[in-house]
């Protein structure tokens, strides 16, 4: 009878599910300013669907249920008086997505010395108004460390290269040593070869590039299906 059992249907039932990989609750952290520049600035692919780009890097077991997008609104600038219509347009695209939810830092410009690269009349130095974005690096790593110890994942998955979130991650490891931290780097290159932060990398169970065949492989429809939201005019 045994031997029958073990030859029917339900023994085979139970070892295809034994033998399925454990699904984990994954969370991803997104470094809006580092994505934008280090991978879409300057291509015709900023129009990205999170959720299609990270379901084509993830494996199956993969479970997305939360994207954390981080970054500031931007301001008009003289040269560019459209570029806040554009951001407000991709970020209205990526909230249409329920697991998207977005996180705001904010601007700060200040005046500050810069030594000039040709003097002027023996001038060395000259000020200058630099403008930093503000915040988003302290909101990831709270988020982060936060949903950690709200048992929220399983796998946490950082989409940055910034170095200041290494210590996040360290406390990630020392008090949830069974939760995944997974590495995917935004490269500046179509072949994808990694520059990835070694403080990061360190941390991290796995790492993954993002090529410019990802990024231009998970685009949006022109117009969001049963929306009215469209790609601006000038990513096309």
């Amino acid at each position: 009878m045994i031997l029958s059992w073990a030859a029917g249907p339900l023994f085979k039932e139970a070892l295809a599910f034994c033998g399925r990989a454990q699904m984990h609750r994954t969370y991803i952290y997104i470094d809006g300013f580092n994505l934008y520049y280090r991978s879409l600035k300057g291509t015709r692919y900023k129009w990205l669907d999170l959720m299609r780009l990270f379901k084509g890097l993830l494996n199956n077991h993969n479970d997305i249920q939360k994207i954390k997008y981080f970054t500031a609104r931007v301001k008009p600038e003289y040269s560019d008086p459209g570029k806040p219509h554009r951001q407000d347009a991709y970020l209205r695209a990526i909230q249409t997505c329920p697991q998207v939810e977005v996180f705001y830092g904010h601007f700060l410009s200040h005046p500050v010395s810069a030594r000039l690269v040709n003097p002027i009349n023996g001038q060395k130095f000259a000020e200058v108004i630099k403008t930093e974005e503000k915040g988003s690096d302290v909101n990831i790593a709270v988020n982060i460390l936060n949903d950690a110890w709200l048992n929220l994942y399983d796998c946490a998955i950082i989409v940055s290269n910034d170095s200041d979130l290494a210590e996040a991650m360290r406390l990630v490891k020392l008090h949830h040593p069974q939760k995944i931290l997974g590495l995917i780097t935004p490269t500046g290159n179509a072949n994808g070869k990694s520059f990835a932060s070694k403080q990061l990398s360190q941390y991290a169970d796995f790492q993954k590039n993002i090529r410019t065949a990802n990024i231009a492989a998970s685009q949006f429809t022109d117009v969001i299906d049963g929306t009215t939201i469209a790609k601006p005019k000038g990513w096309y």
